[in-house]
Order: C-alpha cells, then sequence, then structure tokens
C-alpha cells in the first residue's frame, strides 16, 4: 500500500480487526520513511449484479431499495432496527449466493418474502400485498389464511 503523504510504494500494517459488519478489515498502517500513520479499510469486491424488472428494464444491484423495503413493511411494528439489518445481510448473502450476474426481480422479491414471513407476520403481509399486487380485500384475506395456517 502506496503512503497517501509522501507516496512510498511500501507501508507496514500495525494492527487489523474487523468492521462491524463483518464484511470488511479496518487496517491501521505506518509509512517507514516518513513515519505517519494512516487507516485503509479492506472490502471484497463482488462482480455488480443486474437486475431484470418487470418490464424487461434493467438496472444494478441496489441493497438501499431492499433495505428501504423491509423499513416501509416493518414500520410502527415491533421489529429492532439490528434485526432489520441482519435480515438484509441475509437477503443479500442469499441473492449473492446464487452467483448469476442478472437475477429477475421476481426472485429478489420472494428471497424478501420468505425473510419477513420468519421476521414479522403483519411485515410480510404488507410487502406482499405491494409486491403481489393485490386487487381486492379477497386476495389480502387469502395471505393471511396461509399464514394463519402455517
Amino acid at each position: 500500500m502506496k503512503c497517501p503523504y509522501c507516496n512510498h510504494p511500501d507501508t507496514r500494517v500495525i494492527d487489523s480487526r474487523p468492521i462491524e459488519d463483518d464484511c470488511s478489515i479496518r487496517r491501521r498502517r505506518s509509512c517507514d520513511e516518513c513515519g505517519k500513520r494512516f487507516t485503509t479499510y479492506e472490502k471484497v469486491e463482488t462482480i455488480p449484479l443486474i437486475i431484470i424488472k418487470k418490464d424487461n428494464n434493467r438496472e444494478q444491484y441496489n441493497r438501499g431499495k431492499i433495505e428501504r423495503g423491509i423499513i416501509r413493511a416493518c414500520y410502527k411494528r415491533p421489529v429492532p432496527a439490528e434485526e432489520v439489518q441482519k435480515t438484509v445481510e441475509r437477503i443479500e448473502t442469499k441473492v449473492f449466493s446464487l452467483e448469476e450476474k442478472e437475477i429477475p426481480s421476481h426472485m429478489i422479491g420472494e428471497i424478501v418474502m420468505e425473510e419477513l414471513q420468519n421476521l414479522d407476520a403483519v411485515a410480510y403481509v404488507r410487502f406482499a400485498s405491494i409486491y403481489r399486487e393485490f386487487k381486492d380485500v379477497n386476495t389480502f384475506m387469502d395471505e393471511i389464511k396461509k399464514i394463519l395456517d402455517r
């Protein structure tokens, strides 16, 4: 790693520790040339994931969209923010473990539904009502009956 102060091409790692999300590493480094210290962050580089929308448009994967959808579904529910983050992490892990360069949005939607079902029944129904585009109360009731039958 090149020193950002003197551009010396070789630096030493003093300390390494994982960051809270366990997906990156924070490293404290020292330059042997100028003696200054600095911090670097190391994260696994993933291949860009393309989402194929219902209308066949393509867009780059955006974790924020999943997170916002889950937060909206859990609005005023007794679901801790930590659980929401863990759920988003599980969803993202499942999506990337498919090891595809392009994934239809409905596959991600199904993964989100599966995770919400385990997180909170009301949040699941809220998300399902938008995701599955419920047209009337009967469709809503059918989904609720499925939950109650489990």
